[in-house]
């Protein structure tokens, strides 16, 4: 379905720009996929609920400044950077993966869909040594505390972040730390790490059955 009102229900201040951008990733997406599965061939017809709202979950809680650095690690097809990508323009998004190919569709996507603020790196997170970011974000791709491992040496303090870019937006967060969004039962995970992340039920972001059981977590 290339209806973008599941997106617009709960975002509704898009500039025509933006609105261009989120209706052109099902086209993109479903042409790439044909090719390079990176969407399950199930989900692709319900992207923009399963992917693209389900990445602009951290932007119903986190704003991302103009300016920002942010990694999305283990980025895939580009969820969640390429819709949030879409949503802060003025915000730099480095797709991060160990398979180029998948890389492939990110590049490809943003440059379809008219994208400039998303590059891509063929690398794995804990190769990367001459780089730091505000913010790390990922999306069901390892347990937490691997992720925390993989990314301590790439992080800004984030209370350095929050300084540097103090929030603008009443009830907002400012985007720092370790963003992830996860599924399931966390509770060994979140033991097993070590840290007390925040938590935020994606059923209580948006009221829709798809997010039951499907979480926001940040670690600062």
């Amino acid at each position: 379905m290339k209806d973008i009102s599941i997106i617009t229900q709960h975002f509704s201040d898009f500039s025509p720009t933006q609105t261009t951008q989120l209706q052109a990733l099902y086209d993109l997406y479903a042409d790439w996929n044909s090719k390079i599965n990176v969407v399950s061939r199930k989900d692709i017809e319900g992207l923009y609920l399963k992917h693209v709202l389900h990445s602009l979950a951290i932007a119903a809680i986190f704003e991302f400044r103009p300016g920002m650095q942010v990694m999305d690690l283990g980025a895939g097809g580009g969820f969640p950077c390429v819709p949030l990508a879409i949503l802060f323009p003025d915000t730099h998004f480095l797709a991060v993966d160990s398979v180029g190919k998948k890389l492939k569709v990110v590049e490809n996507v943003a440059e379809g869909a008219g994208i400039t603020n998303v590059s891509t790196l063929h690398s794995r997170a804990e190769n990367i040594s001459n780089q730091q970011f505000d913010v790390v974000v990922s999306r069901a791709v390892a347990p937490l505390k691997d992720l925390l491992q993989w990314t301590k040496h790439l992080l800004r303090k984030p209370a350095q972040v929050i300084k540097q870019f103090p929030p603008v937006d009443e009830g907002m967060r400012v985007a720092a730390g370790l963003i992830s969004l996860k599924g399931g039962d966390l509770a060994q995970e979140i033991s097993d790490s070590g840290k007390k992340p925040y938590i935020w039920p994606i059923s209580e972001i948006f009221k829709d059955v798809y997010f039951e059981e499907k979480y926001l977590l940040q670690v600062v």
